[in-house]
Parts: C-alpha cells; structure tokens; sequence
C-alpha cells in the first residue's frame, strides 16, 4: 500500500517542481543568480534579498555562507521579511542582537546541499514528510500543500517554497515566504 502514496506523492512532486518553474519565472530578474558565485555572493547582488544579506552581514555569516559548503539555505524575501510583524526589524539589526540575528539566520541553514527533487525523494519516502536539521539543531519539516512545498518548524512557522533550487559553487538556496523566527528570539 505504500508503493500508491510514493507514486502519487511523486506526481505531485513532477507538478510542485513544474509550477515552481513557471511561478519562478515571473521573479526571475530578481531571483536569477549566478551558479558560479557562492551563497553570500549571489545574496548580496540580489535585488530580493536585500534584507537577507543585511541579517547575513550582522550574524557575522557572510565568510562562512562564501566558504565551500555545501549549504541549503531557505532565503526569504525581502517582501517575507516586510511582512514580520512580530517585532521592527530594523530595531532587530542592531549589534546588542546579534545572538539573536545569528539564531534567526541559522533557524534557515541546513548543511548540505538539498535540491527541491530530493525534498520531494526525502518526503515520497517519508510517507508525505521529510525532516531536515537546521545548523541551529532545529528541525524543518516539508510536506505537500496541493503542488506546494511547505516548511514547518518546530515552533509552528510555515513558510511556502516560492523558487527552488537557485544553485550556488557551495549549496543551492530555495526562497521562502516567510521568516522562520525562533520562540526563544
């Protein structure tokens, strides 16, 4: 009986990775990124991850997220960060926080490099879930809302995998919607 769920969660990953293709499409000045550069190259030449490599830069990560990696980075965007509401970011970015920049930002870092098909391998496998471990030592749970990836966190954040697999010299970043923020910030 689990070989049917495989498949079907096999066909909604060929749909998931088709429509993220095609929705990526419409962001692609702003998402397009150069394999060749690293993470924290490619992040600060982004014209929608601004707010990201600002958070970077502060968590003193932007050595780390060049060196070989690989990395997995679920980026939000600029417009996932303006929609925080439960704290003023630009209050957040100032050095007193910097322990909790770092947790913010590691809350969004998984070591390795995971494309969106082995997401969808991991959660086929997994009977509809997959389970990733962030650097912080949290964890990130992936399932399947109709053909979307969706991101949980322990602390019940979701974020939705608006563009996949954006491929790095050192790991792949997926940009997300929301901004995983840890309870204990």
């Amino acid at each position: 009986m689990a070989y049917p769920l495989s498949a079907l969660l096999l066909l909604f990953s060929a749909i998931s990775v088709a429509q993220t293709v095609s929705s990526s499409k419409e962001n692609e000045p702003s998402f397009k990124m150069n394999p060749e550069f690293s993470i924290s190259t490619n992040t600060g030449i982004s014209e929608n991850h601004t707010t990201l490599m600002a958070v970077i830069k502060m968590a003193d990560l932007e050595d780390v997220l060049s060196s070989d990696g690989p990395f997995t980075v679920f980026a939000p965007s600029n417009v996932a960060f303006d929609n925080l509401s439960e704290f003023n970011l630009g209050s957040f970015l100032k050095p007193d926080n910097k322990k909790e920049v770092y947790s913010l930002l590691t809350h969004h870092i998984v070591a390795g490099n995971i494309s969106a098909s082995n997401i969808l391998r991991q959660m086929c496998q997994g009977n509809g879930t997959a389970s990733f471990t962030t650097v912080l030592g949290d964890e990130l749970i992936a399932t399947m809302d109709g053909t979307d990836i969706v991101l949980t966190d322990q602390f019940g954040n979701t974020a939705k995998i608006t563009n996949a697999d954006a491929n790095q010299c050192n790991g792949v970043i997926h940009e997300i919607d929301s901004v995983f923020v840890p309870k204990k910030i």
